[in-house]
């Protein structure tokens, strides 16, 4: 077959020409396109997908997950300091056997110094509920309740610091600048509560975390998926308008209402003017909301004795049940994301979990204030059919060594083999998933990076981890990097 100006096209071009070429070239494309579409729906295919799509007058706006969620609400209880794991959730027998030895192998210097001899727990273990779980007597108020959680015994993190360590499990990176998961998860979903934050920070009484609003910032995303700030002793700051009677302070915030929305209709698009418009009108809507639900005098006396609100001997752990009092009544008006720490800044374990030197008597201080307050807030939303749709994660940034620090009664920082749990909503109560090694030290089965954890959070809460991603500087970010997956053994 002679074709015209055959000689102008490219050699691919004439090899196209002669038919058993094109027939056997057509073959290998179709093959292509069958294997591309097969990768692609196997999730094998890098992609890029779209972010939710968000009115910028109506930010807060709850938005449809990716795919039917077991849990509608998130409570994070942070023990900030790193908790060890050996006096809390993982029963080692083997160190008590072991207990002032060497560690065969071990090594000589850790993160803080040379390290001792193997160190037995330094808390009693006894066999709870129906699993017969081991947990510590540390925290008897909590270990009544560990039929309902679902361990991970084998996480892992990217630093063994506290603040690199606290930004990997609050963002996934180790760096500063990247969105907390509670920003993720309100950039994605929005809110139900339209008066209250989507997203609420609630910091410890003795003072925030070591990398502060690192922990709630919302990075790169918009800012109105940053965590606000409040507790039962410090409200919401700057809510009204001091000096200003209540009537007047309304009839001016309906002015100006009135005005913003003119101011609107005359900018149409203006995207930046309408999220300023609808943050100012939140918080016009928080100063009758806020002071609300910070009043627990409300509250019965024998709820305020459950959570330990009441005791006069310990104001410290007081004030944190009136936290987890908080973080209940924040799930009960709709907000999305409560984040509540336990433990503040470094301060040689004085005023968090960071038991370097004097761990014991340091833990007897933080366990006080931890246990029963964290108990009774389970057990609450659980009685009241709140944990039905409500997810409770209890996380610290990393572990502990199974050897005290050479002339101390502490533990050392360690990243390779930690425990965290869940309960409530989609997550299968009694479980115990992965191991660390006989001594506690490194996980040594089903290992998990703290990137499995929180693509399961996600997951939990109807979203894609893949799929939930925010383009900046180029690239399309998420929660997980390019790694993550749901850990599938502990949901029901």
């Amino acid at each position: 077959m002679t074709v015209p100006h055959a000689e102008a096209l490219s050699p691919a071009g004439r090899l196209l020409l002669d038919r058993r070429r094109f027939l056997a070239n057509s073959t290998t494309v179709l093959g292509s396109i069958a294997l591309t579409s097969l990768l692609d729906r196997d999730r094998l295919l890098a992609a890029s997908y779209p972010g939710p799509v968000i009115d910028p007058a109506k930010p807060y706006a709850s938005r449809q997950p990716h795919f039917p969620a077991k849990a509608k609400n998130v409570v994070v209880i942070f023990c900030a300091g790193a908790v060890s794991q050996l006096e809390t959730w993982d029963y080692k027998p083997e160190l008590i056997k072991w207990d002032d030895k060497p560690l065969p192998g071990g090594p000589s210097v850790t993160f803080q110094g040379p390290a001792g001899n193997l160190a037995r727990p330094q808390y009693e273990f006894r066999q709870r509920g129906r699993t017969g779980k081991w947990v510590s007597d540390m925290i008897p108020h909590l270990a009544e309740l560990t039929d309902d959680f679902a361990f991970v015994h084998s996480l892992t993190s990217k630093s063994n610091t506290h603040g690199p360590a606290e930004n990997f499990l609050s963002t996934g990176f180790v760096l500063d600048g990247f969105p907390s998961l509670g920003s993720w998860a309100t950039y994605a979903l929005g809110s139900e509560s339209q008066d209250l934050p989507s997203y609420v920070a609630i910091p410890d009484p003795r003072g925030v975390p070591q990398n502060g609003s690192n922990n709630w910032g919302p990075g790169f995303l918009p800012a109105a998926f940053q965590g606000t700030t409040m507790s039962s002793k410090d409200p919401v700051r700057h809510l009204s308008a001091p000096g200003v009677p209540g009537k007047q302070d309304e009839a001016a915030r309906s002015l100006l209402q009135k005005m913003n929305a003119r101011h609107l209709e005359a900018n149409p698009g203006d995207s930046k003017l309408a999220a300023r418009i609808a943050s100012y009108e939140l918080a016009a809507r928080m100063q009758l909301s806020v002071p609300e639900i910070n009043d627990l005098s409300t509250e019965p006396a024998h709820l305020l004795k459950l959570y330990g609100a009441d005791d006069t001997q310990n104001p410290e752990k007081a004030a944190f049940a009136k936290n987890c009092i908080l973080a209940r009544r924040l799930i009960e008006k709709g907000v999305r994301f409560v984040q509540l720490f336990n433990g503040a800044y470094a301060s040689g374990g004085k005023l968090n979990w960071d038991g370097h030197s004097a761990l014991k008597e340091q833990y007897d201080v933080h366990a006080q204030i931890l246990d029963q307050p964290a108990a009774a807030l389970i057990s609450d939303l659980k009685q009241r059919g709140l944990l039905d749709d409500t997810l409770v994660v209890w996380c610290t940034e990393f572990g502990r060594m199974p050897f005290f620090q050479k002339g101390a009664k502490g533990r050392d920082h360690n990243p390779d083999g930690f425990t965290c749990w869940m309960t409530g909503a989609g997550v299968k109560p009694g479980v115990s998933h992965g191991e660390t090694d006989p001594l506690g030290q490194k996980a040594v089965k089903d290992i998990h990076p703290l990137y499995d954890f929180n693509a399961t959070i996600l997951h939990l809460l109807g979203m894609d981890h893949e799929r939930l991603t925010f383009e900046h500087n180029g690239f399309e970010r998420r929660l997980t990097n390019v790694e993550g997956h749901v850990i599938r053994e502990i949901l029901s």
